[in-house]
């Protein structure tokens, strides 16, 4: 598992590299705006697959005397250094569109390698964002989760650059800032979901969904005649849930550790990854 998913991670690293030498030589050589905030969003995205790797390669590691819920709040920690990286990323290019429209220096040079450049990374993007959406979804990391998210925020800037170089090259040279102004839209609207995420987590918010499936398991059990001081938290890709349930107190204690198995096996059906403590308890 930890292997294909450092090797997502990597291929990532990769397409970052190609994808940021690439934007900035042509942005620098064309003057566009809109392809210069791309080369931005690139290098930072560079840095992110760069943490990431290092997240995931980290985060897959067992308990230990120091940890002893895991590694996985890394993957939590990472996905929230992208938020910053990405709203540091919205700032300038906000900055920079806002100063080219006011001074009305807006002239940039259009050519072949200006749509190369940005067709290429929609492509790139597309098959990258796909492959860590279905890796992240298969070892549920948040982590891999966020690089994704980041990339497809990717494709749609790219778009808005492309719809930008358009314009320009019937001389409506203005719409390459504000086509980089959608971009830092885009770039905010995919950073509030991220960063949401990222700090429910880290502040052991209740993942409410998951909360939901486990009491409902819990109920089905006829077993159980009650329940109560039930805990669910996530860490990387890990839950953890805790439990106290009531049985009848004619029951010996084989049968009672029975019914605590019965409750794993069900939570363990509807959550990967779970690490589960169940109390029981005689009703009164």
């Amino acid at each position: 598992m930890s292997t294909e998913k450092k090797r997502v991670a990597l291929i990532s690293v990769f397409a970052a590299i190609f994808l940021s030498g690439f934007k900035l030589v042509i942005g620098l050589l064309t003057g566009s705006l809109g392809i210069l905030s791309e080369a931005l969003h690139s290098i930072l995205d560079l840095f992110a697959a760069v943490i990431t790797y290092f997240s995931v390669r980290i985060s897959d590691k067992p308990a230990d005397t120091d940890h002893h819920f895991g590694h996985g709040k890394i993957e939590n920690l990472s996905a929230f250094i992208e938020t910053i990286l990405l709203f540091i990323t919205c700032i300038w290019i906000i900055y920079e569109a806002i100063k080219r429209l006011t001074s009305g220096e807006t002239l940039i040079e259009v050519n072949i390698w200006s749509y190369i450049v940005v067709i290429s990374s929609i492509v790139i993007n597309i098959w990258r964002t796909r492959i860590l959406r279905i890796t992240a979804k298969k070892y549920n990391s948040q982590a891999l989760e966020a690089d994704a998210l980041h990339f497809s925020s990717d494709i749609w800037s790219s778009a808005v650059v492309l719809l930008g170089l358009i314009c320009a090259n019937f001389g409506y040279y203005f719409a390459d800032p504000i086509a980089a102004l959608l971009v830092a839209v885009i770039i905010l609207f995919a950073t509030y979901q991220l960063g949401k995420k990222s700090i429910e987590v880290l502040l052991d918010t209740v993942p409410r969904s998951t909360y939901n499936e486990v009491e409902s398991a819990i109920k089905g059990i006829k077993e159980i005649t009650n329940y109560h001081d039930l805990k669910v938290r996530t860490s990387g890709a890990d839950t953890f849930v805790e439990v106290n349930i009531h049985v009848n107190p004619e029951l010996s204690i084989q049968q009672a550790h029975e019914i605590s198995h019965k409750v794993e096996e069900k939570i363990l059906k509807i959550v990967d990854r779970c690490e589960i403590h169940v109390h029981t308890e005689p009703e009164e």
